[in-house]
Protein backbone atom coordinates (compact mmCIF):
# COMPACT_ATOMS: atom_id res chain seq x y z
CA UNK A 1 0.00 0.00 0.00
CA UNK A 2 1.33 3.44 -0.87
CA UNK A 3 1.63 5.98 1.90
CA UNK A 4 2.28 9.68 2.20
CA UNK A 5 5.86 10.55 3.18
CA UNK A 6 7.11 12.73 6.01
CA UNK A 7 10.36 14.62 6.20
CA UNK A 8 12.81 12.88 8.47
CA UNK A 9 13.11 15.85 10.81
CA UNK A 10 9.35 15.73 11.42
CA UNK A 11 9.14 12.00 12.13
CA UNK A 12 9.52 12.18 15.90
CA UNK A 13 6.33 14.09 16.56
CA UNK A 14 3.97 12.04 14.33
CA UNK A 15 5.29 8.77 15.77
CA UNK A 16 4.81 9.99 19.31
CA UNK A 17 1.29 11.13 18.51
CA UNK A 18 0.54 7.84 16.74
CA UNK A 19 1.65 5.92 19.80
CA UNK A 20 -0.54 8.10 22.00
CA UNK A 21 -3.46 7.68 19.60
CA UNK A 22 -3.07 3.91 19.61
CA UNK A 23 -3.09 3.86 23.40
CA UNK A 24 -6.21 6.02 23.39
CA UNK A 25 -7.88 3.78 20.84
CA UNK A 26 -6.99 0.71 22.87
CA UNK A 27 -8.39 2.23 26.03
CA UNK A 28 -11.57 3.23 24.25
CA UNK A 29 -12.11 -0.19 22.69
CA UNK A 30 -11.75 -1.93 26.03
CA UNK A 31 -13.53 0.61 28.23
CA UNK A 32 -16.77 -0.22 30.00
CA UNK A 33 -19.87 1.82 29.34
CA UNK A 34 -21.43 3.92 32.10
CA UNK A 35 -24.12 1.28 32.43
CA UNK A 36 -21.66 -1.49 33.31
CA UNK A 37 -21.77 -3.02 36.74
CA UNK A 38 -19.43 -1.66 39.40
CA UNK A 39 -15.82 -2.79 39.41
CA UNK A 40 -16.23 -5.04 42.43
CA UNK A 41 -17.68 -7.74 40.18
CA UNK A 42 -15.43 -9.98 38.12
CA UNK A 43 -15.87 -9.16 34.40
CA UNK A 44 -17.26 -11.84 32.15
CA UNK A 45 -15.20 -13.39 29.38
CA UNK A 46 -17.32 -11.55 26.80
CA UNK A 47 -16.60 -8.22 28.50
CA UNK A 48 -12.88 -8.85 28.01
CA UNK A 49 -13.25 -9.66 24.30
CA UNK A 50 -12.94 -6.15 22.84
CA UNK A 51 -10.34 -5.26 20.26
CA UNK A 52 -6.90 -4.28 21.52
CA UNK A 53 -4.41 -2.36 19.38
CA UNK A 54 -0.83 -3.41 18.72
CA UNK A 55 1.52 -0.52 19.47
CA UNK A 56 2.57 1.07 16.14
CA UNK A 57 6.14 0.51 15.05
CA UNK A 58 8.50 3.50 15.15
CA UNK A 59 8.12 5.45 11.94
CA UNK A 60 4.53 4.32 11.32
CA UNK A 61 2.63 6.70 9.06
CA UNK A 62 -0.17 8.90 10.33
CA UNK A 63 -2.95 10.96 8.78
CA UNK A 64 -4.58 14.31 9.58
CA UNK A 65 -7.52 16.24 8.18
CA UNK A 66 -5.12 18.81 6.80
CA UNK A 67 -3.14 16.17 4.90
CA UNK A 68 -6.30 14.40 3.76
CA UNK A 69 -8.06 17.55 2.60
CA UNK A 70 -11.14 17.21 4.81
CA UNK A 71 -12.72 19.50 7.36
CA UNK A 72 -13.16 19.40 11.13
CA UNK A 73 -16.61 18.27 12.23
CA UNK A 74 -18.24 17.17 15.46
CA UNK A 75 -18.85 13.43 15.26
CA UNK A 76 -22.00 13.77 17.35
CA UNK A 77 -23.51 15.99 14.67
CA UNK A 78 -22.32 13.86 11.74
CA UNK A 79 -24.01 11.10 9.76
CA UNK A 80 -21.92 7.96 9.41
CA UNK A 81 -22.50 5.50 6.59
CA UNK A 82 -21.55 1.85 7.06
CA UNK A 83 -21.20 -0.54 4.13
CA UNK A 84 -21.20 -4.24 5.00
CA UNK A 85 -19.87 -6.56 2.32
CA UNK A 86 -21.40 -9.97 2.98
CA UNK A 87 -24.63 -11.62 3.96
CA UNK A 88 -25.07 -11.62 7.69
CA UNK A 89 -25.35 -15.37 7.92
CA UNK A 90 -21.66 -15.49 8.81
CA UNK A 91 -21.14 -14.92 12.58
CA UNK A 92 -18.18 -12.64 11.83
CA UNK A 93 -20.38 -10.29 9.80
CA UNK A 94 -23.20 -10.44 12.35
CA UNK A 95 -20.84 -9.44 15.16
CA UNK A 96 -19.13 -6.78 13.03
CA UNK A 97 -22.36 -5.03 12.01
CA UNK A 98 -23.79 -5.24 15.51
CA UNK A 99 -20.62 -3.71 16.95
CA UNK A 100 -20.89 -0.75 14.55
CA UNK A 101 -24.58 -0.26 15.38
CA UNK A 102 -24.00 -0.56 19.12
CA UNK A 103 -21.20 2.01 19.13
CA UNK A 104 -23.19 4.46 17.00
CA UNK A 105 -26.10 4.13 19.43
CA UNK A 106 -23.82 4.53 22.44
CA UNK A 107 -22.41 7.75 21.01
CA UNK A 108 -25.76 9.03 19.74
CA UNK A 109 -24.46 9.21 16.17
CA UNK A 110 -26.83 8.91 13.21
CA UNK A 111 -25.94 5.75 11.28
CA UNK A 112 -26.91 4.71 7.76
CA UNK A 113 -26.27 1.06 6.87
CA UNK A 114 -26.20 -1.04 3.72
CA UNK A 115 -25.41 -4.68 3.01
CA UNK A 116 -23.97 -5.73 -0.35
CA UNK A 117 -25.11 -9.35 0.06
CA UNK A 118 -21.72 -10.54 -1.23
CA UNK A 119 -22.15 -8.68 -4.55
CA UNK A 120 -19.34 -6.26 -5.32
CA UNK A 121 -21.30 -4.19 -7.85
CA UNK A 122 -24.00 -3.74 -5.21
CA UNK A 123 -21.46 -2.61 -2.64
CA UNK A 124 -20.20 0.10 -4.98
CA UNK A 125 -23.75 1.34 -5.57
CA UNK A 126 -24.50 1.00 -1.84
CA UNK A 127 -21.68 3.35 -0.90
CA UNK A 128 -22.62 5.81 -3.63
CA UNK A 129 -26.15 5.75 -2.23
CA UNK A 130 -24.86 6.39 1.31
CA UNK A 131 -23.04 9.45 -0.03
CA UNK A 132 -26.18 10.62 -1.81
CA UNK A 133 -28.14 10.27 1.44
CA UNK A 134 -25.76 12.65 3.19
CA UNK A 135 -23.12 10.51 4.89
CA UNK A 136 -20.40 12.79 6.27
CA UNK A 137 -18.11 9.88 7.12
CA UNK A 138 -17.84 6.32 5.81
CA UNK A 139 -16.88 3.01 7.40
CA UNK A 140 -16.44 0.32 4.75
CA UNK A 141 -15.93 -3.43 5.13
CA UNK A 142 -14.80 -4.12 1.54
CA UNK A 143 -15.80 -7.28 -0.30
CA UNK A 144 -12.84 -6.97 -2.70
CA UNK A 145 -9.63 -5.00 -2.53
CA UNK A 146 -9.71 -3.68 -6.12
CA UNK A 147 -12.30 -1.75 -8.13
CA UNK A 148 -13.03 1.08 -5.69
CA UNK A 149 -12.20 4.06 -7.95
CA UNK A 150 -15.84 5.19 -8.46
CA UNK A 151 -16.43 5.34 -4.70
CA UNK A 152 -13.09 6.95 -3.90
CA UNK A 153 -13.66 9.65 -6.51
CA UNK A 154 -17.19 10.35 -5.29
CA UNK A 155 -16.05 10.55 -1.65
CA UNK A 156 -13.12 12.79 -2.55
CA UNK A 157 -15.42 15.17 -4.42
CA UNK A 158 -17.48 15.59 -1.25
CA UNK A 159 -14.42 15.45 1.04
CA UNK A 160 -15.91 12.52 2.95
CA UNK A 161 -13.31 10.63 5.04
CA UNK A 162 -13.27 6.84 4.76
CA UNK A 163 -12.15 4.27 7.31
CA UNK A 164 -11.85 0.70 6.02
CA UNK A 165 -12.12 -2.33 8.28
CA UNK A 166 -11.15 -6.02 8.06
CA UNK A 167 -10.14 -5.97 4.36
CA UNK A 168 -7.85 -3.53 2.61
CA UNK A 169 -8.70 -1.35 -0.37
CA UNK A 170 -5.84 -1.15 -2.84
CA UNK A 171 -5.50 2.62 -2.77
CA UNK A 172 -3.39 5.33 -1.14
CA UNK A 173 -3.72 5.93 2.60
CA UNK A 174 -4.32 9.53 3.71
CA UNK A 175 -5.37 10.35 0.16
CA UNK A 176 -8.07 7.89 -0.85
CA UNK A 177 -8.92 6.75 2.68
CA UNK A 178 -7.85 7.70 6.20
CA UNK A 179 -7.07 4.48 8.08
CA UNK A 180 -7.27 0.72 7.67
CA UNK A 181 -8.23 -1.20 10.83
CA UNK A 182 -7.65 -4.94 10.79
CA UNK A 183 -5.72 -7.89 12.08
CA UNK A 184 -2.27 -8.83 10.81
CA UNK A 185 -3.41 -11.49 8.35
CA UNK A 186 0.09 -12.73 7.52
CA UNK A 187 0.70 -13.25 11.23
CA UNK A 188 -2.64 -15.08 11.50
CA UNK A 189 -1.42 -17.47 8.81
CA UNK A 190 1.86 -18.00 10.64
CA UNK A 191 0.09 -18.73 13.91
CA UNK A 192 -2.28 -21.13 12.15
CA UNK A 193 0.77 -22.92 10.74
CA UNK A 194 2.24 -23.18 14.24
CA UNK A 195 -0.95 -24.84 15.45
CA UNK A 196 -0.97 -27.18 12.44
CA UNK A 197 2.67 -28.13 12.99
CA UNK A 198 1.95 -28.93 16.62
CA UNK A 199 -1.19 -30.92 15.77
CA UNK A 200 0.43 -33.00 13.02
CA UNK A 201 3.92 -33.30 14.44
CA UNK A 202 5.17 -31.35 11.44
CA UNK A 203 4.85 -34.22 8.97
CA UNK A 204 2.32 -35.37 6.39
CA UNK A 205 0.10 -33.90 3.69
CA UNK A 206 -2.15 -30.92 4.41
CA UNK A 207 -4.75 -28.96 2.44
CA UNK A 208 -5.70 -25.29 2.39
CA UNK A 209 -9.30 -24.16 2.05
CA UNK A 210 -8.69 -20.73 0.52
CA UNK A 211 -10.90 -17.73 1.15
CA UNK A 212 -12.43 -15.66 -1.62
CA UNK A 213 -10.20 -14.52 -4.44
CA UNK A 214 -9.54 -10.82 -4.95
CA UNK A 215 -8.92 -9.66 -1.40
CA UNK A 216 -5.87 -9.26 0.79
CA UNK A 217 -7.15 -11.52 3.58
CA UNK A 218 -6.91 -14.67 1.47
CA UNK A 219 -3.55 -13.71 -0.01
CA UNK A 220 -1.96 -12.83 3.32
CA UNK A 221 -3.34 -15.73 5.36
CA UNK A 222 -2.03 -18.10 2.69
CA UNK A 223 1.35 -16.38 2.54
CA UNK A 224 1.87 -16.51 6.31
CA UNK A 225 0.89 -20.18 6.54
CA UNK A 226 3.14 -21.33 3.72
CA UNK A 227 6.11 -19.28 4.87
CA UNK A 228 5.94 -20.67 8.41
CA UNK A 229 5.51 -24.27 7.24
CA UNK A 230 8.50 -23.94 4.90
CA UNK A 231 10.54 -22.42 7.70
CA UNK A 232 9.65 -24.76 10.55
CA UNK A 233 8.24 -27.97 9.09
CA UNK A 234 9.59 -28.94 5.66
CA UNK A 235 8.10 -32.39 6.24
CA UNK A 236 4.62 -30.88 6.11
CA UNK A 237 3.51 -30.69 2.48
CA UNK A 238 0.66 -28.56 1.11
CA UNK A 239 -0.79 -30.86 -1.56
CA UNK A 240 -4.23 -29.34 -2.12
CA UNK A 241 -5.52 -25.76 -2.41
CA UNK A 242 -9.02 -24.75 -3.45
CA UNK A 243 -11.27 -21.83 -2.65
CA UNK A 244 -14.18 -22.32 -0.31
CA UNK A 245 -15.24 -18.67 -0.69
CA UNK A 246 -15.34 -18.22 3.09
CA UNK A 247 -18.65 -20.16 3.23
CA UNK A 248 -19.60 -23.29 5.15
CA UNK A 249 -21.40 -24.91 2.22
CA UNK A 250 -18.48 -24.48 -0.16
CA UNK A 251 -16.03 -25.59 2.53
CA UNK A 252 -17.99 -28.81 2.93
CA UNK A 253 -18.14 -29.41 -0.83
CA UNK A 254 -14.43 -28.82 -1.30
CA UNK A 255 -13.57 -31.09 1.63
CA UNK A 256 -15.75 -33.85 0.21
CA UNK A 257 -13.70 -33.62 -2.99
CA UNK A 258 -10.50 -33.52 -0.96
CA UNK A 259 -11.33 -36.74 0.90
CA UNK A 260 -11.87 -38.51 -2.41
CA UNK A 261 -8.73 -37.21 -4.12
CA UNK A 262 -6.41 -37.24 -1.09
CA UNK A 263 -7.63 -39.96 1.29
CA UNK A 264 -4.42 -39.77 3.32
CA UNK A 265 -4.73 -36.06 4.09
CA UNK A 266 -3.52 -35.32 7.59
CA UNK A 267 -4.56 -31.72 8.12
CA UNK A 268 -6.81 -28.97 6.77
CA UNK A 269 -6.09 -25.26 7.16
CA UNK A 270 -9.36 -23.39 6.65
CA UNK A 271 -8.88 -19.65 6.21
CA UNK A 272 -12.04 -18.94 8.16
CA UNK A 273 -14.20 -20.78 10.68
CA UNK A 274 -17.17 -21.25 8.37
CA UNK A 275 -15.12 -23.26 5.87
CA UNK A 276 -13.59 -25.18 8.77
CA UNK A 277 -17.04 -26.09 10.07
CA UNK A 278 -17.96 -27.20 6.56
CA UNK A 279 -14.87 -29.42 6.60
CA UNK A 280 -16.01 -30.93 9.91
CA UNK A 281 -19.40 -31.75 8.38
CA UNK A 282 -17.72 -33.42 5.40
CA UNK A 283 -15.46 -35.50 7.65
CA UNK A 284 -18.40 -36.60 9.77
CA UNK A 285 -20.30 -37.54 6.61
CA UNK A 286 -17.34 -39.65 5.50
CA UNK A 287 -17.36 -41.55 8.78
CA UNK A 288 -14.21 -39.95 10.18
CA UNK A 289 -13.71 -39.54 13.91
CA UNK A 290 -12.78 -36.36 15.75
CA UNK A 291 -9.05 -35.82 15.39
CA UNK A 292 -8.54 -38.15 12.42
CA UNK A 293 -7.82 -35.06 10.30
CA UNK A 294 -6.39 -32.05 12.10
CA UNK A 295 -8.25 -28.82 11.35
CA UNK A 296 -7.00 -25.30 12.07
CA UNK A 297 -9.18 -22.28 11.32
CA UNK A 298 -9.21 -18.48 11.64
CA UNK A 299 -11.94 -16.27 13.17
CA UNK A 300 -13.00 -17.26 16.68
CA UNK A 301 -16.72 -17.94 16.28
CA UNK A 302 -18.52 -19.76 19.06
CA UNK A 303 -19.24 -22.82 16.90
CA UNK A 304 -15.60 -23.20 15.91
CA UNK A 305 -14.34 -22.80 19.48
CA UNK A 306 -16.92 -25.39 20.54
CA UNK A 307 -15.41 -27.57 17.82
CA UNK A 308 -12.08 -27.32 19.64
CA UNK A 309 -13.79 -28.32 22.89
CA UNK A 310 -15.37 -31.30 21.11
CA UNK A 311 -12.08 -32.38 19.52
CA UNK A 312 -13.00 -31.81 15.87
CA UNK A 313 -10.87 -28.69 15.48
CA UNK A 314 -7.28 -28.52 16.74
CA UNK A 315 -6.98 -24.76 16.97
CA UNK A 316 -8.56 -21.44 16.09
CA UNK A 317 -6.73 -18.16 15.53
CA UNK A 318 -8.94 -15.25 16.49
CA UNK A 319 -9.85 -12.46 14.08
CA UNK A 320 -11.83 -10.05 16.24
CA UNK A 321 -14.83 -8.50 14.41
CA UNK A 322 -15.84 -5.98 17.08
CA UNK A 323 -14.73 -2.91 15.10
CA UNK A 324 -17.32 -0.42 16.39
CA UNK A 325 -15.37 1.27 19.21
CA UNK A 326 -12.10 1.48 17.25
CA UNK A 327 -13.74 2.70 14.05
CA UNK A 328 -15.70 5.46 15.77
CA UNK A 329 -12.79 6.49 17.99
CA UNK A 330 -10.60 6.77 14.87
CA UNK A 331 -13.21 8.95 13.17
CA UNK A 332 -13.65 11.05 16.31
CA UNK A 333 -9.92 11.64 16.73
CA UNK A 334 -9.48 12.38 13.03
CA UNK A 335 -12.40 14.81 12.73
CA UNK A 336 -11.06 16.78 15.69
CA UNK A 337 -7.95 17.49 13.63
CA UNK A 338 -5.66 15.10 15.48
CA UNK A 339 -3.37 12.50 13.94
CA UNK A 340 -4.44 8.88 13.55
CA UNK A 341 -2.35 5.90 12.38
CA UNK A 342 -2.85 4.93 8.74
CA UNK A 343 -2.68 1.26 9.74
CA UNK A 344 -4.30 0.20 13.02
CA UNK A 345 -3.42 -3.41 13.77
CA UNK A 346 -5.49 -5.52 16.17
CA UNK A 347 -3.96 -7.95 18.63
CA UNK A 348 -5.77 -11.28 18.29
CA UNK A 349 -5.92 -14.18 20.72
CA UNK A 350 -6.15 -17.91 19.93
CA UNK A 351 -8.00 -21.02 21.07
CA UNK A 352 -6.73 -24.55 21.56
CA UNK A 353 -7.45 -27.55 23.74
CA UNK A 354 -5.92 -25.81 26.76
CA UNK A 355 -8.18 -22.74 26.84
CA UNK A 356 -11.14 -23.28 24.50
CA UNK A 357 -13.63 -24.37 27.14
CA UNK A 358 -12.79 -21.65 29.65
CA UNK A 359 -12.64 -18.90 26.97
CA UNK A 360 -15.75 -19.96 25.06
CA UNK A 361 -17.54 -16.87 26.37
CA UNK A 362 -15.13 -14.61 24.43
CA UNK A 363 -16.15 -16.17 21.12
CA UNK A 364 -18.87 -14.58 18.99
Amino acid sequence: MQRTTHRSRLLARPVAVALAAAVALTASSCAKSEDDASGDKKPSAAADAGQKVVTPKPGSKTCTIEAYGGKKIDLEDATVGFSQSEKEANPFRIAETQSIKDEAARRGVKLLTANAQSQFSKQISDVQDLLAKGADLLVIAPLNSDGWDPVLQAAAAKKVPIVTIDRKINATACKDYVSFIASDFVEQGRRAADQMIEATGGKGEVAILLGSAGNNVTTERTKGFKERVAEKAPGLKVVFEQTGDFTREKGQQVTEQLIQSKPGIKGIYAENDEMGLGAVAALKGAGKKAGDVKIVTVDGTRNAVQGVVDGWISGVIESNPRFGPLAFQTLDTFTQGKEVPQDIVIQDSAYDADNAEQDLGKAY
